[in-house]
């Protein structure tokens, strides 16, 4: 009893010391007035669907935005990924596992490919140079897009903090247009070694791919570098939605509050000047090449010269053909369906999945080194 009295007594105490020691001008801080700030940061809530009693549920994330006092949102602090439109989280759990199959056939096949040039000193040479940029350049676009995507279809994890969406935006978009200079070189090497064999080892030169390298590096940096910057300033006031598994510069001017036909605009024609004359040339390429083919006499000759351009030609049709459906799909316009989900995928995870695959079996150097590491590895 005196225990029982003793306890009460000490917890009496402790909470009178706890109300004496709270300043007089202290308030709670959900009745903290805001209005005259010119920006306050929204608490974040927990919205628990079904059961409102004591059942244990996992809690929905509402999105902390970033206001001014006129309820203006200026940016939301994250995004949330939808995936694929219309499709469970039963269903987006069980394509995890092909997706992260083919995550591991991406870094597999084009981490090989990088490795047996790198060592193979014979295949220092430009066509086998420009593969592995190549191979480099699908090894990061796949691990910027394919383990977030993992997350959200095996975890249903949805968010991506604002400046990271941002910054995987412009890497998606920098890395793409390295790829097509990348093809476009390689057109280019398969154009002097078809017409101008002579010449081939005098006009790409080490230090010239070298050069083209640095050249591409540099023009996808700059062409999208001020994306980020200029998206980060303007107000946006819709949803706070990307109906994707990553973020795409035409998804997110979709939620400014200003008008888009600018950033609309401004992106086409980023785009057409990058994609739109890289393909040009490398098209033009294509038609001198056949028109030096078709003038060779032996057709043994003419069907030997035209099949070292083969695998190149297989990856820039499954670099050209999505991006075309892509850039066709959202000019159409509309809301976003399966099919706009559809085509992004297939442009972004694609390429990084086929290239090594056509350039391992096509390419006898490589090919024969793959067979050559298996068989020691059975030994």
């Amino acid at each position: 009893m005196l225990e029982l009295v003793g306890s009460l007594v000490l917890k009496g105490i402790i909470l009178g010391a706890i109300a004496q020691g709270r300043p007089r001008g202290c308030r709670s801080p959900m009745r903290s007035q805001g209005g005259s700030m010119k920006k306050r940061e929204s608490l974040t809530q927990l919205r628990f669907p079904g059961d409102p009693g004591f059942g244990i549920q996992k809690p929905q994330l509402l999105v902390p935005v970033i206001a001014t006092s006129n309820g203006t949102l200026v940016h939301p602090a994250y995004f949330l990924l939808v995936g694929i439109p219309g499709l469970g989280p039963t269903i987006h759990f069980w394509l995890a596992f092909p997706l992260c199959f083919m995550y591991a056939l991406v870094t597999l096949g084009n981490l090989t490919i990088v490795l047996i040039i790198r060592v193979e000193k014979r295949l220092h040479e430009p066509m086998y140079l420009f593969l592995a940029m190549l191979s480099t350049i699908d090894l990061v676009l796949s691990s910027i897009t394919m383990p977030k995507m993992a997350s959200l279809f095996l975890m249903g994890i949805q968010e991506i903090e604002f400046n990271i969406c941002l910054a995987q935006m412009f890497l998606i978009h920098a890395l793409l247009a390295m790829e097509s200079a990348v093809l476009l070189a390689m057109a280019f090497d398969r154009f002097v070694a078809i017409c101008h064999p002579l010449r081939h080892a005098s006009v790409l030169t080490g230090c010239t791919v070298a050069k083209i390298g640095l050249a591409a590096l540099t023009r996808g940096f700059v062409f999208f570098f001020p994306l980020p910057f200029i998206l980060k300033r303007l107000p946006y006031c819709r949803t706070h939605t990307v109906t994707r598994s990553f973020c795409l510069h035409q998804d997110i001017i979709k939620l400014y509050c200003t008008d888009t036909k600018v950033n609309v605009v401004c992106g086409l024609f980023i785009i057409l000047s990058v994609m739109g004359v890289d393909s040009r040339f490398t098209g033009f390429s294509y038609i001198l090449i056949l028109w030096a083919v078709l003038e060779l006499s032996p057709r043994g000759a003419a069907f030997k010269a035209f099949n070292t351009c083969i695998s190149h030609l297989c990856a820039v049709l499954v670099f050209y053909v999505p991006l075309i459906g892509l850039l066709v799909v959202h000019r159409l316009g509309g809301p976003a369906s399966l099919l706009h989900v559809v085509t992004a995928n297939t442009y972004l995870l694609l390429p990084p999945i086929v290239n090594p695959l056509v350039y391992g079996a096509r390419t006898k150097e490589i090919c024969s080194r793959v067979l050559c590491m298996f068989s020691q590895g059975g030994k």
